[in-house]
């Protein structure tokens, strides 16, 4: 970075800074935790038995390093190759019609206060909202440090159980919704899109209504023909950018394939592409008539469904995450 005319070329700079970040994000914690192990260390040795209090404060402090070195076992779970990279992350309505639309919406909120939390930045590319109430589908990229070393864990149908809002019986409900995630591929090396194997289909943005309805067709589907692959993109400005945030998906869609066939792990993704219904869930939400979270991968489970709900879900990825380092998977 030091280097003379470093800055005057754009993107190369773009790119530099961007890994020194994420160089960052892995190094300095570790200095910060070693560090502290070592003053804690230090005041251990020197510390009298009748020093009550001090004792006290280096538990406090050990329990708080502890918590820290935990995070840092996770890094180095993540060491796959697009880990600590962006996510796109998509999740799609199934059985249950308005009641799984909503699920939908609510994993949304989900999903963007956990960003939030994280300090992510969340856009949205595409969204299609429910004829009655909720979202159908939506896609998303979030950007942050290991963004997809940790969505990764969220792929799979997740389902809700609840006192239906839209039932005036107040019976209870089941609806189910998927999540797929894929990383954001800068450059999707090795896959080659030809103009002549895509169907490219323009129409308005979908939305709520009112007078911010779009009045052109500016939003824009692309379809791979040869495998049926669909990247689509709304939320930009202009059509020719939709385009284009569309084809980058799509690229990274075509690359995350392409690796899965090479790896031979395509049974392994078409379990986690079942049928979005009953049978197939990897976590269950349940509101009623008791209150639980349970991830069916791991059985880590939590009463406290608020707090998932507003993004507390990091207990869950960890538990994932450490379940497949233990079976050797990353």
């Amino acid at each position: 970075m030091s280097n003379p005319g470093f800055w005057d070329d754009a993107q190369n700079y773009n790119n530099i800074v961007k890994q020194l970040k994420n160089l960052k994000v892995a190094v300095e914690p570790w200095d910060a935790a070693f560090k502290k192990y070592q003053e804690l260390r230090e005041l251990a040795d020197i510390l009298k038995e009748n020093e009550e209090d001090l004792l006290a404060d280096l538990s406090k402090n050990i329990d708080t390093l502890l918590n820290d070195t935990e995070k840092l076992e996770m890094a180095t779970i993540l060491a796959g190759e697009f880990d600590q990279g962006n996510a796109i992350l998509s999740i799609n309505a199934g059985a249950g019609g308005t009641e799984s639309c909503d699920w939908v919406s609510m994993l949304l909120r989900m999903y963007s206060r956990w960003a939030q939390i994280k300090g992510y930045n969340v856009k949205t590319i595409d969204v299609l909202f429910g004829e009655e109430a909720g979202i159908k589908n939506v896609t998303l990229l979030i950007e942050g440090a290991y963004a997809y070393g940790y969505l990764k864990t969220e792929r799979g149908v997740h389902r809700l159980v609840r006192i239906s809002p839209f039932d005036a019986n107040k019976r209870r409900h089941t609806s189910f919704a998927s999540v797929d995630v894929i990383p954001e591929i800068k450059d999707a090396a090795g896959v080659e899109v030809e103009e002549k194997d895509l169907r490219i289909d323009t129409y308005r943005s979908s939305g709520p209504g009112g007078q911010h309805m779009q009045k052109t067709d500016s939003a824009v589907r692309i379809t791979h023909i040869p495998t049926g692959i669909v990247a689509a993109c709304q939320n930009e400005r202009s059509q020719h950018q939709n385009k284009q945030t569309a084809l980058k998906i799509l690229k990274a869609k075509l690359y995350e394939e392409k690796i899965r066939q090479q790896e031979e792990k395509i049974s392994q993704h078409n379990i986690d592409k079942r049928k979005i219904e009953w049978g197939s869930q990897i976590r269950s939400y349940v509101m009623h008539p008791y209150s639980m979270v349970k991830d069916h991968r791991t059985d880590y489970e939590t009463g406290n469904v608020n707090a998932v709900m507003d993004g507390e879900i990091d207990a869950f990825i960890e538990a994932y995450l450490k379940s497949q380092k233990s079976k050797g998977k990353s």
